[in-house]
C-alpha cells in the first residue's frame, strides 16, 4: 500500500484552442514521444471534419467523445471460488481517459490511408452515434447490464 496518494498532474491547454481536454487527447494520440506531430494530427483532422461536414470540428470531436465515454462498466470480482463481472460505475476522469483511448485505438484500425482521415471519420461517425469506438460503449453497457444480478457483490 501506498503512504500517501500520488499528487495530481496537471494538464497545459493546448496552444490553438486553449483546452486541456485538447491536451490530454494530444498525448494519447503521441507515439515516441513526438508530440507535434500529434498535434499536426489532431488539428488536421479537425479541419477535416469541418471541411466534411460544415460544423464546428471541435463541438463535433466533442460530441463524438461524449457519445463514447461509457457510464457503467463491469469488474471481475472473486466471491467463494467463483468470479462475477459486478457493475460498477466509472469515475468521471476514467470515463474520459477511455473515451478517448477507444477513439484513438478505433480510429487506428480504420482502412483509410492516413492517420488524419482515419481520425476525422471516426470523429464523425461517433458524433452521429455510428462507428466502432460507440459500438465498444455500447457492449459495455450491455454487459454490465446483463450482470446487473451481481451488483450486491459491488466493494
Amino acid at each position: 500500500m501506498r503512504k500517501a496518494k500520488p499528487k495530481k498532474r496537471y494538464i497545459l491547454a493546448d496552444p490553438k484552442y486553449q483546452e486541456t481536454l485538447v491536451t490530454k487527447f494530444v498525448n494519447y494520440l503521441m507515439v515516441k514521444g513526438k508530440k507535434n506531430i500529434a498535434y499536426t494530427i489532431f488539428y488536421d483532422a479537425i479541419d477535416l471534419v469541418e471541411e466534411r461536414t460544415g460544423e464546428n470540428g471541435l463541438e463535433v470531436w466533442k460530441n463524438a467523445l461524449n457519445n463514447i465515454m461509457p457510464s457503467v462498466e463491469v469488474k471481475s470480482r472473486r466471491v467463494g471460488g467463483a468470479t462475477f463481472q459486478v457493475p460498477i460505475e466509472v469515475r468521471p476522469e476514467r470515463k474520459v481517459s477511455l473515451g478517448i483511448k477507444w477513439m484513438i485505438r478505433y480510429a487506428r484500425l480504420r482502412g483509410e490511408k492516413t492517420m488524419v482521415q482515419r481520425l476525422a471519420g471516426e470523429m464523425i461517425a461517433a458524433s452521429k452515434g455510428e462507428g466502432a469506438a460507440v459500438k465498444k460503449k455500447d457492449d459495455t453497457h450491455r454487459m454490465a447490464e446483463a450482470n446487473k444480478a451481481f451488483s450486491h457483490f459491488r466493494f
